[in-house]
């Protein structure tokens, strides 16, 4: 039997990911990033790290291969994935709205709830960037509860 390959989308198309996991009972999140902006895990303690991507996009190449990411959790973390619209909002200026100050609106709002953070950051976007969007604005906050 022979198989066939499908192709529905241009050779050019590529489609980014992050997808997560978390671990209520191991305190443990496990992830693959395919090409989208790297998630930011906000510690309890203020140190930041940077969930890269674990391999490349998808459907872009006819062999793909990925790896997981894993990282423990404390009660208290916040992690933060967004799409690069919410990065890329750009100012008059020319200048976007970066990782630096996703991370700095993050911390100004970091003892609010996590529908008052993803409110917060977007507020800030669009303080900004004022004009209408030019690309999709996706956010995604969850903190991780203290267990016990």
């Amino acid at each position: 039997m022979q198989a066939a390959r499908i192709k529905n989308t241009a050779e050019s198309d590529y489609a980014t990911l992050f997808f997560a996991e978390d671990d209520d009972e191991k305190l443990r999140l496990r992830y693959i990033n395919c090409g989208h902006p790297s998630g930011l895990l906000l510690r309890a303690d203020d140190r930041v790290e940077w969930l890269a991507s674990t391999t490349t996009v998808l459907g872009l190449y006819s062999e793909w291969e990925c790896a997981l990411g894993e990282c423990t959790l404390a009660g208290g973390d916040i992690l933060v994935i967004y799409t690069d619209g919410i990065r890329e909002a750009f100012n008059d200026s020319g200048h976007d709205f970066c990782e630096r100050r996703i991370l700095a609106s993050l911390r100004a709002c970091r003892n609010l709830s996590p529908e008052q953070i993803i409110e917060g950051i977007l507020s800030d976007v669009w303080k900004f960037s004022p004009h209408e969007q030019q690309d999709d604005m996706t956010l995604l906050v969850a903190r991780c509860r203290t267990l016990g």
